[in-house]
């Protein structure tokens, strides 16, 4: 190949083509293995051939996709491939690749540049001639072609542009509001553009989650790449002998070897809870077994499928939830956390329980001021016989307590070491979360909100170690539960 502008325009015609002298394979997949090289596991380039997980994308891949798949099964360099080939034969195309970290930007960008720069030398010097190669930019001008690596991160990612091909990688693991980033990235695709979603699991939340919840109905095209597609992944065979129940059962649905089935023992020695989001093995548990929740999944979930029938009254456009009444004689607790309001800020929450038992009667969850939910809260904790009401005092707290004392009058307020309200510390808040999760395991039926449940479900360990709600989710109900929780167990000793 000579590197001439017009013959790469006609192979951009026909990438996906499969022409009889190929026996099968499309032509981008004859380019990929002809032109492009990568650096393999042992350290040395070779020509880029598709592997198992490579061809089964490339056999269903449509417009739009969306891929599942475990860790090192080389689809981010096969997008990357596919999406460079057509960036250097369909002229005017911009590709944009986007990456969950900065540092992984510039592996994948690193990857394309490989690709050029192995390339035959007078299509370097051709029509392929790179004119800009920064950080994660490179600029083809004879093509009027463009490929961009940027991260997730990057606030201005896809803004202002025109985008050809758009590939998303680690999207369960995006920075900040995921969804928003992907909506203006999508925002910016071309009505005949190409899109391909992709990401190892993350727990059964957020924006990759949602987005291969509803693929389907969307008219995207869903991928799942277990990791035993991937051929190195085995080693030294175990004993038939010493197989379980559940070995046995893989082997049998997947043809799986006794090599594969070590490499699997290997990889739970080494990962324990995490080897289900590294190495996932079925499209909807690895989502439930992925991901640090706090709380236990199973009991969660079990409880909010005893919940599906449940229709509690509804009021303020579905703010207040209510499910018990107040009775006569009964007392109630309502414990409130606080937020700042406005209409895009976080939600302000109240529980409320009743006092002997621990039992949820009522939720109210809104996006609230200081004053309007010190409103709400008097109006809720009257209907439930006076009922004491638990602020935490840390942040906004201070001002809801002020309004329902001065302003609303209320006077049957929590207090703890004399001063009004509950204040949430260091040591108080990893006791209240244990104390919410053994209730979740022990008594679930206490528990009457499948959103107060949906929020149990998204509440996540993180990497320092802090316990909160995951990206993008929320937290307030867990936390207004936890407090009420919390000061009955203290009041009923």
């Amino acid at each position: 190949m000579d590197g001439d502008a017009g013959e790469l325009a006609e192979l951009g015609l026909v990438l996906d083509q499969r022409p009889p002298s190929l026996h099968g394979e499309s032509v981008m997949q004859f380019l990929a293995e002809t032109l492009l090289r990568v650096r393999v596991r042992d350290g040395n380039l070779k020509p880029l051939s598709a592997n198992v997980a490579q061809r089964a994308f490339e056999e269903r891949r449509a417009q739009h996709n969306i891929v599942l798949k475990a860790r090192q099964m080389g689809i981010s360099t096969w997008i990357a491939a596919r999406f460079f080939l057509k960036t250097i034969t369909v002229p005017g195309t911009l590709t944009v690749q986007v990456a969950h970290t900065r540092q992984a930007a510039e592996a994948i960008f690193r990857t394309v540049q490989r690709f050029w720069a192995n390339l035959p030398e007078a299509m370097r010097e051709g029509a392929v001639r790179c004119s800009l190669a920064n950080a994660g930019q490179m600029v083809f001008p004879a093509l009027d072609s463009e490929f961009r690596v940027v991260s997730a991160g990057d606030e201005s990612a896809g803004r202002g542009l025109t985008i050809q091909n758009l590939h998303c990688s680690e999207v369960a693991r995006w920075p900040g509001d995921a969804a928003a980033t992907l909506a203006g990235l999508r925002a910016a695709l071309t009505p005949a553009g190409e899109c391909v979603l992709e990401s190892t699991p993350n727990g059964a939340w957020g924006c990759f989650y949602e987005e291969w919840q509803r693929a389907e109905s969307a008219g995207v095209v869903r991928h799942f790449l277990p990791w035993w597609m991937e051929g190195a992944y085995r080693s030294r065979a175990v004993d038939v002998a010493s197989l379980r129940d559940d070995e046995r059962a893989l082997m049998a649905a997947h043809g799986l070897t006794l090599e594969q089935i070590g490499f699997r023992r290997g990889v739970e020695a080494s990962y324990r809870g995490l080897a289900a989001q590294e190495y996932a093995e079925d499209a909807e548990r690895c989502f439930r077994q992925s991901g640090e929740c706090v709380f236990d999944v199973d009991a969660i979930e079990a409880r909010m499928r005893e919940l599906e029938l449940s229709a509690p009254r509804m009021e303020q456009n579905g703010s207040l939830l209510t499910w018990l009444p107040a009775l006569p004689g009964k007392k109630y607790i309502v414990a409130v956390d606080t937020a700042g309001g406005g209409s895009t800020g976080d939600y302000a929450a109240a529980q409320v329980i009743e006092l002997a038992t621990g039992l949820q009667c009522a939720e109210l969850q809104g996006r609230l001021g200081t004053l309007e939910l010190a409103r709400e809260t008097a109006e809720l904790a009257m209907e439930y016989n006076r009922a004491l009401v638990v602020v935490e005092r840390n942040n906004h707290g201070a001002g809801v307590i002020a309004y329902l004392d001065g302003v609303e009058r209320y006077r049957n307020l929590y207090e703890q070491d004399g001063q009004t309200g509950w204040l949430t510390t260091a040591a108080t808040r990893p006791a209240m979360l244990a104390a919410l999760g053994a209730l979740l395991v022990e008594q679930p039926d206490l528990f009457q909100s499948r959103r107060l449940l949906a929020e149990c479900r998204t509440f996540v360990r993180t990497r320092s170690g802090r316990a909160e709600a995951a990206g993008g989710e929320h937290d307030d109900c867990v936390m207004a539960m936890a407090m009420a929780q919390a000061v009955r167990a203290e009041m009923v000793g």
